[in-house]
């Protein structure tokens, strides 16, 4: 029976410091098949592993990413306001997270940020580095990123985030496109996931956190669960097939 993978969101993010190479170990520990991970570029073209485009959120300083140097972000501490007073970790680039996944080679969902659509250096540098790594697909809520990515390495799987204006019946207008990804509250209906299926499109569901009853049967069109909580969903999907 085909089991959907489980992709740990941000890492293991519902325990550790979100796009922390804590939460990606603890991800692994925790039976995830596979990363979730953001990533934005800075002003000076280099990626880092970082969901906000703001950096207030993490790290206090009220700022865009692509407002700021390398060396100017590596600076900075995230996390809450005490721990990262005194002992916070920095933002990772993503060639420090590569070197992590070296050690692991597990499936990666590597989310392109909206800094990347002005930033065509830094998209084509990331690309570059990602053409020959098995099981990697890229996600954006960009479409124009997908295209910009499919065409610079054809290989490469592309994955669209769903919102309110994708049209779901012209969804092979979309020939750059392999797989859509959705939140499950809004789009794991029969009407999406058939237009998904009919039109050979592949999808991927997050917000999971594990009491969907969908999980241990799951739609056709499904290849993957995007979750803060891997080894409730892993749970349910060795359940589910000790019963099969």
């Amino acid at each position: 029976m085909f089991r959907p993978l489980v992709f740990a969101h941000r890492g293991a993010s519902a325990y550790a410091l979100e796009n922390s190479i804590d939460a990606f170990n603890l991800a692994l520990e925790l039976q995830a098949d596979g990363i979730e991970l953001d990533i934005q570029t800075t002003k000076d073209h280099i990626p880092i592993v970082v969901h906000d485009y703001n950096l207030r959120r993490l790290t206090g300083r009220n700022a865009l990413v692509s407002n700021l140097t390398l060396e100017e972000i590596e600076m900075l501490k995230v996390g809450k306001i005490f721990i990262r007073k005194f002992r916070g970790p920095r933002i990772l680039t993503f060639d420090e997270f590569l070197s992590w996944y070296s050690k692991h080679k597990i499936p990666l969902n590597v989310e392109l940020k909206e800094s990347f659509l002005k930033d065509d250096e830094a998209l084509k540098f990331t690309v570059e580095k990602c053409k020959d790594i098995a099981g990697l697909h890229f996600s954006s809520f960009h479409s124009e990123l997908l295209e910009k990515v499919k065409k610079l390495a054809s290989n490469i799987e592309t994955a669209l985030i769903a919102t309110k204006f994708l049209n779901w019946d012209r969804l092979d207008q979309l020939p750059f496109i392999d797989t859509i990804h959705a939140n499950k509250s809004r789009y794991y209906k029969e009407r999406y996931l058939d237009a998904c299926l009919s039109q050979r499109k592949k999808c991927r569901f997050y917000n999971i956190n594990g009491n969907e009853s969908y999980i241990a049967s799951p739609h056709k069109a499904v290849v993957g669960w995007i979750t803060d909580y891997p080894e409730i969903v892993r749970s349910v999907q060795e359940r589910a097939s000790s019963e099969y």
